[in-house]
């Protein structure tokens, strides 16, 4: 392809993704509720459901925040699934591996959840953790992805399973619909743990109009006359 052509080409382009960003920007759509419930020992477990209706264009990112008083990190199992069946796993056992049977020890969580942060399965080895054990976690981690069987896997898989039910899981797909965090305690003998709250934000970004589309279209062919008359 020569010069000429492909000057014209990138302008056709850069047309095309000026018009996609002037037809609307990201939207953020979010849910907060209060629960101050105790979380129950075993894979029975918890389920608070939160839901979202009438938002255009598709999912870009999603994170959840958690606020858990109590109890012990390493026995904490949580995940979230969306209106496709879709399910991220928040928690599964932070901290548990093949040199660590039990996981962390401290009591609770106060952060959010989002991908690009440092995963949270490992939160102590990470620089910005600053807790000394005696007390919540706090700060902005992603969220575990390990979605292997909390009640039966050894701490060695832990360390070999690779994260990979996060947060992408929804990518691209429709918020509308119900939601529903899942959460429980998997072991008793280290006291009782509460949820006091939980969020859902979901940041979604229009899809690309039959006009954008067009545009580009009748771009790239301008494009291609140009060149065909040089």
């Amino acid at each position: 392809m020569n010069t000429i052509m492909s000057k014209i080409l990138t302008g056709a382009v850069t047309i095309l993704f000026a018009a996609e960003a002037a037809q609307g920007q990201l939207v953020t759509n979010s849910s907060s509720t209060s629960l101050n419930s105790e979380l129950p020992v075993g894979q029975v477990g918890l389920t608070f459901p939160a839901s979202f209706s009438d938002v255009s264009g598709v999912i870009s990112s999603v994170s959840v925040t958690l606020d858990i008083t109590g109890g012990f990190n390493g026995d904490l199992y949580a995940y979230l699934v969306g209106p496709g069946g879709q399910m991220a796993v928040l928690l599964n056992r932070p901290g548990l591996s093949g040199s660590n049977p039990f996981g962390y020890a401290d009591p609770g969580f106060d952060v959010t959840l989002s991908d690009g942060s440092p995963n949270i399965h490992y939160y102590q080895s990470d620089p910005s953790y600053s807790g000394d054990g005696q007390e919540q976690v706090t700060g902005t981690w992603a969220p575990d992805g390990r979605n292997v069987d909390p009640g039966n896997t050894p701490g060695t898989v832990y360390d070999q399973t690779a994260p990979t039910a996060d947060f992408s899981v929804f990518d691209n797909t429709s918020a509308n619909g119900q939601w529903t965090l899942f959460i429980t305690d998997m072991s008793s003998g280290a006291g009782d743990g509460t949820i006091v709250n939980w969020g859902l934000t979901v940041v979604t970004v229009p899809e690309p109009s039959t006009w954008v589309l067009l545009a580009g279209g009748v771009g790239v062919l301008m494009a291609f006359n140009c060149w065909r008359k040089r």
